[in-house]
């Protein structure tokens, strides 16, 4: 075991004594070991660059209509309280000489969702590094995700579902942008 699993395994075990639990009860015995492996993998986003993700698959290409991967399944952890939320996210760019490979995309989406997050700083995220590492004529995300702080407490409302969406260049255009929310919202397969 690594040395900062160690050190989280140990803040586990003293959470689990001071909501009242027995660590060394035989149903709780690793789980501080099981808790911090877990924690850790839910953050790993914090080791890993996005836009070098992306530059490993830019390929110069002529090509300057609307690709959109939709749906990518998010999951992240809310800053606020530590507990998950998750829906999906629609992103599409508009070349400007490079494409990139598709499952990128989706990729960079997981960097920014394990870290710790608000949905409307993910969603500026993922549109950032696409702009800024491709530079193409525009992006486009929307992110429609359930909240468990929303759910398991607080107000408790089970059936909300919070949207944000954020856009650079072309999709600024309400002819560019109304096209893109169109195809996200179709059944085209």
């Amino acid at each position: 075991m690594s040395t900062s699993t160690n050190n989280i395994r140990r803040c586990f075990e003293t959470i689990l004594e001071e909501i009242g639990e027995e660590p060394n009860r035989e149903g709780l015995q690793k789980t501080p070991e099981r808790a911090a492996k877990a924690i850790q993998f839910l953050t790993q986003g914090y080791r890993q660059d996005p836009a070098a993700i992306l530059r490993s698959a830019m390929f110069q290409q002529d090509y300057s209509e609307m690709v959109i991967v939709k749906d990518i399944e998010v999951y992240s952890l809310c800053e606020h309280h530590m507990l998950p939320f998750f829906g999906k996210a629609h992103v599409a760019y508009i070349p400007n000489g490079y494409i990139v490979g598709l499952s990128k995309i989706p990729r960079i989406v997981d960097v920014f969702a394990r870290r710790l997050q608000v949905q409307e700083r993910l969603t500026i995220e993922i549109r950032d590094v696409l702009q800024e590492t491709l530079c193409p004529l525009g992006v486009a995300v929307v992110i429609e995700a359930q909240h468990m702080c929303m759910m398991m407490r607080g107000v408790q409302k089970q059936n909300s579902v919070t949207t944000t969406s954020a856009f650079t260049g072309e999709f600024q255009k309400a002819e560019t942008r109304g096209e893109f929310l169109r195809l996200i919202g179709m059944q085209l397969h």
